[in-house]
């Protein structure tokens, strides 16, 4: 094997790797990525903590999530003769998207 031949294959053993690399790899299931109710709740938990507290939130347990054309809406639930809101999130069934977060009064 000559010395060009030799560089030629070196440098496609390298490149080719490299290549593959660089491909975008991209697995979507086929009900979306927020397939099911317990996936929208602990999304909908991860985006209320920050905003209203983890411990706001925990006393809104449990946590309910309905499909609803395409989009899950997750709400919180009140204690029996309480006052007040619930914190609720709308995330996309499809991408995982939040679409509207808000808390009620």
């Amino acid at each position: 094997m000559n010395k060009r031949t030799l560089n030629i294959a070196i440098a496609l053993l390298l490149f080719i790797p490299a290549a593959y690399s660089q491909s975008p790899h991209n697995f979507k299931p086929a009900r979306g990525y927020v397939p099911d109710a317990g996936t929208a709740i602990k999304i909908a938990v991860a985006v209320w903590e920050p905003i209203y507290g983890q411990e706001q939130i925990s006393r809104q347990k449990p946590f309910k999530a309905v499909l609803v054309n395409g989009t899950w809406i997750v709400e919180g639930t009140l204690p029996k003769n309480s006052l007040g809101g619930v914190a609720v999130a709308e995330i996309a069934q499809d991408d995982g998207k939040i679409l509207r977060v808000g808390h009620g009064k």
